[in-house]
């Protein structure tokens, strides 16, 4: 067996496999005299590196549970334009996460929040940040379910432990007292540790009807948006752009 042949199956072995790919024309600048043996193997390592830190920011985004895989490339700030496209740069940047500060997205159905949110949360999962999505209904079938179970802490822990924690549609339905109190136990416990992306379609004045008193709503709120930016959509809904277009082109048709 020739030394190349083992090289390969070295390469195999060591699942160097973007090296072993790209080795037969690097092989031929070396015999060429185009490359030196020094350069070829530092620009086949870089290769393989720059591989490795995909495939890891693949798997972060992966096992992040976001809904839909959408940038802020993909957003329509024309459509939308109460939403500074600056400051949505600026959090993407991630010193809110160094911060522990938390973002609130608030506005009514379909005006982009989900979209933001998660277009952020791929950013800091990317960046190998711990990063998990959730809808605030199924946080709560979770958390109650651990209660009953008798392992509410290891849950609330496992909660807790992300660096980045989208919550999605708060108080799009309504909760029982139970939930408002873990939702609350869940808030303290990141409270200045971690950070906490909220979307909501109501307004803070409302959320004492929601969390059942104004005491408990207004300790969620107090930990919340103690560090935090709240970014207030007032616009038309994505979900009505088309329709809007249709009857657009209609009355001008007519």
């Amino acid at each position: 067996m020739s030394n190349y042949v083992k090289l390969m199956n070295n390469l195999d072995n060591l699942s160097l496999t973007v090296i072993k790919d790209h080795l037969e024309p690097y092989i031929s600048s070396v015999n060429n005299n185009d490359k030196s043996i020094v350069d070829a193997l530092y620009e086949l390592s870089e290769l393989e590196i720059k591989a490795k830190k995909l495939r890891a920011m693949q798997a972060c985004v992966k096992v992040a549970n976001f809904p839909f895989l959408k940038t802020l490339e993909d957003f329509d700030f024309d459509f939308q334009p109460a939403v500074n496209k600056q400051q949505m740069l600026d959090l993407s940047s991630l010193r809110f996460v160094e911060q522990k500060e938390n973002i609130v997205f608030l506005g009514t159905c379909g005006v982009g929040k989900t979209h933001l949110a998660t277009s952020i949360g791929i950013v800091s999962a990317r960046n190998r940040f711990s990063t998990y999505f959730i809808n605030f209904h199924e946080l709560m079938l979770q958390l109650k379910k651990a209660l009953l179970e008798n392992r509410l802490e290891t849950r609330l822990k496992h909660f807790a432990k992300y660096k980045v924690l989208i919550i999605d549609e708060v108080g799009y339905l309504p909760i029982d007292t139970d939930a408002s109190n873990l939702f609350f136990q869940l808030v303290a416990k990141r409270y200045e540790k971690h950070s906490t992306i909220i979307t909501t379609n109501i307004s803070f004045s409302q959320w004492p009807s929601i969390f059942g008193t104004p005491t408990l709503a207004s300790a969620i709120l107090d930990r919340l948006l103690h560090h935090s930016h709240v970014i207030n959509i007032k616009g038309p809904s994505y979900r009505l752009k088309s329709k809007v277009s249709i009857i657009s082109d209609k009355n001008i048709n007519d």
